[in-house]
């Protein structure tokens, strides 16, 4: 089974540049679930996209356009959203912030 260290601490982790004005940390994991932090600047983009992992996510701060499926809505802070696994989604900020998602399954494209 794969596995993160059991404590991840802020200072200790590093920010993951993966362009479109979004960075990552990559969080606790294993095989079946992960933690994953999303910081964008304003104008930053997630590009639409799909992938077979559930995804839950808490916006932490700032203010997005999070498009799933065909429906698009304002999200901010303290709001959150679910993504069924296949389903196209993506996300544009339109007020710099950050969004904390968690994977079902674990996603291998990460590590």
């Amino acid at each position: 089974m794969i596995q993160s260290s059991v404590f991840q601490f802020e200072q200790e982790t590093e920010w993951q540049d993966v362009g479109n004005g979004c960075q990552r940390k990559i969080f606790g994991y294993d095989d079946k679930v992960m933690l994953v932090k999303a910081k964008f600047v304003a104008g930053g983009v997630g590009p639409l996209h799909s992938h077979p992992h559930s995804q839950v996510t808490y916006v932490d701060s700032g203010v997005f356009e999070m498009t799933i499926g065909d429906e698009t809505k304002t999200i901010r802070k303290g709001d959150g959203y679910y993504v069924p696994p296949n389903v196209v989604h993506g996300v544009t900020c339109t007020e710099a912030g950050m969004l904390i998602d968690g994977f079902s399954p674990y996603r291998e494209d990460f590590i």
